[in-house]
């Protein structure tokens, strides 16, 4: 149903409720004969074009798992996993090796003899090429790798001063071809030995992940929460807007049997203003009833649906009655639960086990930097490219080292001053985790009290339901025997509609506490068998 046809039912609808009641009372006076008239001019006045309203009936679980798919906030959640995933990934870059390769030319010259009598060296040029290649890259260890491979080409002219000549003589030194490998290594033994920056960072990375997941997992326990919330009060309204109609009829009832009495001249018309002031009271708390029924609808729909313009034409209908089944309540196990299973202390455990992992880090970079160096090589040499390679396979030419090396800073200021800072946040998260668990702890205990009340509250208004119906019927009876007045029956019906009121609201209450106890205990997923698939 459009928006307009929506508004114009609802127009009917109401225009019926205060129109035919009206009709009613002045039918026995002198203007009786408009009867006819005003009922042809409310139906012109109001076009009604009435569309199909879809009505879908749900269910609690129906509505969290929809929320679960379509629901924004989870949606929007659920990219902060899959971010931190991507971060934690690339942590391990700097594990990846490093591929490098090049080609440079080199060439030089130098004058030759310039005069008898002065020196200069002989005149000559040279080339060299070099092509080389490598890996290079760190190991979890901390150990720092360079494996590379080179060719090296030598040419030139060579020129010699020919004494007996007078002159110099040129000679092409043609190729010289030099390749070689060498691979060279860095241990850390103490500072960086047992962590360092890179797996700090990973394992920081690690819990960063799970934090995320935590947060998802808590805005799904929060909206889970809301949805349950939501459809309770949509029962609730749903069964106020029936008690408040019910209220009217009565109310209407009262004010027909009153005007016959009036009519007969066994009741005075003070008394059947009195039931037309019900009359119109009841209605209007029915408008807002009705009101807050759509409220509602509206409420759900946001949470469950992601395209609320979409379910403009649909109204929801709870396949749930209003139902308040007792609980027993253990607050040690609720405790546990919360300390176990709340997001929220989950991920402050995981920030104390960040700043352990500072602290570890902060205290490794106290030690000085003592490194065990080592390198191995092996050289060729030929005029020819085969040959100067056959010298490698052959290994004629190993060249090797080892030993340590040892940098000690003289003051170490900054790293004895960060490693203090750090202890000190350590113990600061220490606290704040303490004070989480005080207020979890506070937090479980007013949930169960307030769960509890409620329970009781839902008895106590169910028995005042019962009396206030017994009390209406006696009342009503009273009257009709003529033992009481309109006044006292009006008084029994208002009270009877409250006491209806209050019983729907306390069991709404109660099933309202027993969702936000779950929460509070983190149980929220399990309770409602909820399973969050993380990607």
């Amino acid at each position: 149903m459009k928006d307009g046809s929506f508004r114009a039912l609802a127009r009917v609808k109401r225009l019926s409720a205060l129109t035919l009641p009206m009709l009613k009372f002045h039918a026995g006076s002198s203007m009786s004969f408009f009867h006819p008239l005003m009922l042809m001019a409310a139906a012109v006045a109001v076009p009604v074009t009435v569309a199909a309203v879809e009505v879908q009936p749900v269910s609690l679980d129906d509505c969290l798992r929809a929320a679960l798919q379509k629901n924004l906030d989870i949606r929007i959640a659920q990219y902060s996993p899959m971010v931190s995933r991507l971060t934690l990934n690339s942590a391990y870059w700097v594990y990846e090796p490093n591929f490098t390769a090049g080609a440079q030319q080199n060439f030089r010259a130098s004058e030759g003899f310039a005069g008898i009598g002065q020196f200069n060296p002989d005149p000559n040029e040279s080339w060299n090429e070099r092509f080389d290649s490598g890996f290079s890259g760190q190991l979890p260890t901390g150990l720092n790798y360079n494996l590379t491979g080179a060719i090296n080409r030598q040419s030139g002219i060579q020129s010699r001063f020919n004494p007996a000549t007078g002159m110099f003589d040129r000679e092409d030194t043609g190729f010289i071809y030099t390749p070689a490998v060498t691979m060279n290594a860095t241990q850390p033994m103490l500072r960086n030995a047992w962590i360092d920056q890179p797996r700090l960072n990973i394992q920081v990375q690690k819990r960063n992940l799970k934090q995320s997941e935590h947060d998802l997992r808590n805005q799904v326990i929060v909206t889970a929460t809301q949805v349950t919330l939501a459809y309770h009060d949509l029962i609730a309204a749903r069964e106020t807007v029936a008690v408040q109609r019910k209220a009217l009829e009565l109310a209407e009832r009262s004010l027909l049997e009153n005007k016959k009495r009036v009519e007969v001249g066994a009741m005075a018309p003070l008394d059947e203003k009195e039931a037309a002031a019900q009359v119109a009271r009841s209605r209007a708390d029915l408008i807002s009833a009705e009101r807050d029924l759509a409220i509602a609808q509206n409420g759900l729909k946001a949470l469950i649906a992601d395209d609320f313009a979409g379910l403009d034409d649909s109204l929801f209908e709870p396949t749930a009655q209003l139902v308040a089944i007792p609980e027993t309540f253990s607050k040690v196990d609720s405790w546990h639960k919360g300390l176990t299973l709340r997001p929220d202390v989950l991920r402050t455990k995981l920030e104390m086990e960040k700043q352990r992992l500072q602290l570890r880090f902060t205290k490794n970079q106290l030690f000085p930097q003592l490194d065990m160096v080592g390198s191995f090589g092996l050289t060729g040499q030929d005029r020819n490219l085969g040959p100067s390679l056959g010298d490698l396979e052959a290994r004629r030419n190993p060249n090797f080292s080892a030993g340590i090396r040892l940098t000690v800073p003289l003051t170490n200021r900054r790293a004895r001053n960060e490693h203090q800072a750090t202890k000190l946040r350590n113990e600061e998260t220490i606290l704040r985790y303490k004070q989480l668990e005080q207020t979890v702890m506070v937090e479980i205990d007013n949930a169960i009290r307030t769960a509890d009340a409620a329970l009781q509250r839902v008895q106590a208004t169910e028995a005042f339901r019962e009396y206030s119906e017994a009390a209406l019927q006696a009342e009503e009876k009273k009257l009709e025997n003529g033992k009481s007045t309109s006044f006292l029956v009006l008084q029994r019906q208002r009270d009877f509609t409250s006491a209806q009121s209050e019983a729907i609201r306390a069991k709404s209450d109660y099933n309202k506490a027993l969702a936000r106890l779950a929460q509070a205990e983190g149980f929220t997923l399990e309770r409602y068998s909820l399973q969050l698939e993380l990607k």
